[in-house]
């Protein structure tokens, strides 16, 4: 045997956080000395509305243009031009491709250039328009919101992409209705738009169902309109990528949108805190991600083509519990993590409890890639998962997140785990164990031991520790490493790593690309 040691707020990476910290919103005198009178202290609210924002960021895709880029028309000891020869359409990708306030200079650098800008697909992100690192206040986001007005009136259009996240909307919801109306008449095809809080309560402007050419929608921080009154012939043709991030609707509006998006592959869903079910019936979706949400169901009804379905961060408690339904979904390959104490599964028609015995009609067979979340230190915990297991016969890779509680721990010694008896997916099919938050408690180490003593064809297993020394990390593994397995030349690695799963990314777990997006880089 080959044993080699190399050495998240709660819905988000700590390292995602980092790159996209929202500094504190600067606070209008006359609201601090509000909140003063209410017993609040203003600096922790303005903390508060950061993380916010933060998280919201978070959850946005990158823009396709960067400030950090800089535009050469000429190499170094070369007085040639050799740019502005290019043909039109390679000079209007070049601007496309520009911060919005670059993209405009260009039409100073030669008669060549003057109308190209006018010509090119636009690519306009309203936080580009302020310094890097700027703390955005009232003063400053009427200052974009200025500028926004003068390019969504002077460009004709189209616009590859449009992020609008840096204005306070309630002050401007006219203009913001006008503006909306605008790129749905100029050919909007990516839209990223986030209020700036306070309200919630602020309802996005309905003027946006009519945007036909959008490709990919991402909103953060409104109340969705409501569609009951909205012509059924409201469609989003092209429409593939969906975001919502801290966005108020009710069910029925979500089913409105995802019954008019015949080609949508990816919804992702993050911060929603109001209790309703999540009906997925959908002939296109291939991904779904949920994260930081309080959803009462979520129910995969007809779903032929979907192909991942993540949950993260279940704020579900106490006796209050998500359903996760699995109907028809034949291409299902990923699913997870299923929370022990926050999920209840049901297959088919059959809820899944701890002792229920696997048969036919509760089994999964699709599922290759799971991920489960369990305090193995709880024997209720420790008996449903061995159940849900039972239902997935065909897993070959098995992420652990090793969950904490304050429950008085129970002594689950490895003759008790052997008592359960084999697990087909343990004994026959897992290839690859990720064991995620690794502490080294006692309960982990009995788990770990009965996996490794079953597992007949286990290649790989990865130890992810919240360690900050490999010297510890490595000593809570010894015991495992020193006990005989049952698979012969399985890799053992362990990391260490003081940042949440990147599977809290909503980039990272819609990237086809990644085989499994549950594997921390």
């Amino acid at each position: 045997m080959r044993r080699s040691n190399p050495l998240p707020t709660a819905a988000l990476p700590a390292a995602a956080m980092d790159t996209r910290r929202v500094p504190p919103v600067p606070m209008e005198p006359a609201v601090a000395a509000m909140l003063r009178l209410q017993g609040h202290d203003p600096d922790a609210v303005a903390g508060l509305i950061a993380d916010v924002l933060t998280h919201v960021h978070c959850a946005l895709p990158d823009p396709p243009t960067s400030v950090d880029a800089r535009l050469f028309a000429l190499l170094p000891h070369d007085a040639v031009d050799r740019v502005s020869s290019l043909p039109d359409v390679l000079l209007g990708n070049i601007v496309s491709r520009l911060p919005i306030k670059d993209a405009a200079r260009t039409a100073a650098l030669s008669r060549r250039w003057t109308g190209v800008w006018r010509s090119a697909p636009l690519v306009l992100v309203d936080s580009h328009i302020l310094p890097a690192g700027t703390a955005i206040g009232r003063a400053d986001t009427r200052r974009v919101t200025s500028a926004v007005s003068c390019v969504l009136d002077e460009h004709p259009g189209p616009f590859r992409c449009v992020h609008l996240t840096s204005s306070h909307m309630e002050e401007f919801h006219g203009l913001l209705t006008r503006w909306l109306q605008t790129l749905a008449v100029k050919g909007i095809q990516e839209l990223v738009l986030v209020n700036r809080p306070w309200p919630l309560e602020l309802v996005l402007p309905a003027t946006f169902l009519s945007m036909t050419t959008l490709t990919r929608l991402y909103l953060g921080l409104w109340k969705f309109p409501g569609t009951a009154g909205v012509p059924r012939a409201t469609c989003f043709p092209n429409l593939r990528e969906l975001g919502f991030s801290t966005v108020r609707m009710e069910s029925r509006d979500l089913d409105f949108i995802l019954d008019r998006s015949p080609v949508l592959e990816t919804l992702c869903v993050g911060g929603n805190m109001f209790k309703l079910p999540l009906r997925l019936v959908s002939q296109s979706l291939r991904c779904v991600k949920i994260i930081g949400c309080s959803f009462e169901e979520i129910s995969v009804v007809d779903a032929p083509r979907l192909e991942r379905l993540i949950c993260s961060a279940c704020l579900a408690g106490g006796a209050v519990c998500t359903k996760v339904k699995i109907g028809h979904a034949p291409k299902l390959d990923l699913l997870g993590y299923l929370d022990a104490r926050r999920h209840v599964l049901e297959v088919g028609k059959t809820v899944i409890k701890a002792g229920v015995k696997a048969s036919p009609s509760t089994m999964v067979s699709s599922v290759r890639i799971l991920g489960l979340e369990v305090c193995f230190g709880v024997r209720n915990d420790v008996k449903m998962i061995l159940t849900v297991l039972r239902c997935f016969p065909n897993v070959e890779t098995l992420h652990i997140m090793s969950g904490e509680t304050d429950q008085p721990l129970g002594k689950l010694n490895l003759k008790l785990w052997n008592e359960f008896g084999p697990i087909e997916c343990i004994c026959s099919r897992i290839k690859l164990l990720g064991f995620h938050d690794f502490r080294g408690d006692r309960s982990e180490l009995t788990f770990l031991k009965f996996f490794v003593g079953s597992a007949l064809v286990l290649k790989e297993v990865m130890i992810v520790s919240s360690f900050t020394s490999k010297e510890d990390a490595r000593s809570k593994v010894l015991p495992l490493l020193s006990m005989k397995w049952v698979s012969a030349g399985t890799k053992v690695m362990v990391h260490c790593s003081n940042h949440q799963s990147n599977i809290r990314s909503f980039k990272r777990a819609s990237d086809f690309s990644l085989g499994d997006p549950f594997v921390d880089c």
